[in-house]
């Protein structure tokens, strides 16, 4: 397992300062944003798509420094109506072409979220249906929109030479458990994986160590990211919480740096559990804690992270030479 980054936490540094950061704070692997929802602060994707050279100098970079890319991610909503949903569908082709000029076999994405009908102009998260017409909502999303565009998605990745495709369980998305999980790979087969990020499940309610379990194989990538439940708030309001993330003060819960949600033997349980279950690979820091500021809280969840990997004392001592 080797400790990764999402570099969208070091925005607001230039391509090689975040290079500099991630080597001193003994980063391995590297998770680069490409677009939709990222600002896609250190990947130039139609640069480098465009030129091979800007391609070579990319990778050598990276490289020179000891580090690898895990993945590639272009996260957004593709199934969104609209020109939304069409900007967001140009910017994943885009990134699984570059995912394969760059021999990168990992691209981490959303299953994303339809409206609730053929004319509907925003995106529609059904989380309570209760009434006939909630239900036939919900199937059209999955029957009519999701499953037919996953197809055809599975089919370019493919073409492209994208191995992997890791799907993030976040709210807000057709996919955010196994259960939903399962629902979609069973439609469109083993090259979509789950990127499991325990804090959106925490959130939810449910418990990440048990559905590593049920995961098993299908882990394709791991965040590492924390939650904290706001005590005094959370057993007043619920977790259903729909304040903007920078009213952190008042919300029931906030992503949290590692460590700051639930303790290091927590963390250290999670990760065992997940070697259990068979994944060896990438565990990438995501870190989304607005308490502090960027690399403050960077550092915090590196420290936390390197203690819980269950990784051999040879690993470690490679970690911090």
């Amino acid at each position: 397992m080797k400790t990764g980054l999402v570099t969208d936490i070091l925005g607001h540094q230039s391509f090689e300062e975040m290079l500099d950061t991630c080597e001193q704070l003994g980063v391995e692997t590297l998770e680069l944003g490409c677009g939709n929802w990222s600002d896609a602060p250190h990947v130039d994707l139609d640069a480098l798509l465009e030129h091979e050279s800007s391609r070579r100098n990319f990778l050598d970079a990276i490289e020179r420094k000891g580090m690898s890319i895990a993945a590639l991610n272009c996260s957004g909503n593709q199934l969104a109506p609209g020109a939304e949903g069409e900007a967001h569908k140009r910017v994943v082709n885009k990134t699984f072409r570059l995912a394969g000029l760059l021999g990168v076999e990992k691209v981490v994405m959303m299953s994303g979220c339809p409206g609730g009908g053929p004319g509907d102009k925003t995106p529609n998260w059904i989380t309570h249906p209760i009434l006939p017409p909630h239900f036939e909502a919900l199937n059209w999303q999955w029957n009519e929109v999701a499953v037919p565009y996953w197809k055809e998605a599975v089919k370019t990745a493919e073409e492209y030479g994208v191995e992997k495709i890791a799907i993030e369980n976040l709210g807000y998305n057709l996919v955010y458990n196994p259960e939903t999980f399962f629902r979609l790979k069973n439609e469109v087969g083993d090259r979509i994986g789950m990127n499991f990020d325990p804090s959106h499940l925490f959130w939810m309610g449910g418990d990440p160590i048990r559905a590593l379990r049920e995961l098993g194989n299908s882990i394709y990538h791991i965040h590492a990211k924390d939650v904290r439940i706001e005590r005094g708030l959370a057993e007043r309001q619920g977790l259903i919480d729909i304040k903007p993330m920078d009213s952190y003060a008042s919300r029931s819960w906030n992503y949290a740096a590692l460590g700051h949600g639930h303790e290091v033997s927590w963390w250290k349980e999670f990760f065992t559990v997940a070697k259990m279950a068979g994944y060896e690979n990438e565990i990438v820091l995501e870190m989304e804690d607005l308490t502090m500021d960027p690399l403050t809280g960077v550092k915090k969840s590196m420290d936390v992270l390197k203690e819980a990997l269950p990784r051999t004392f040879e690993e470690k001592r490679r970690q911090f030479t």
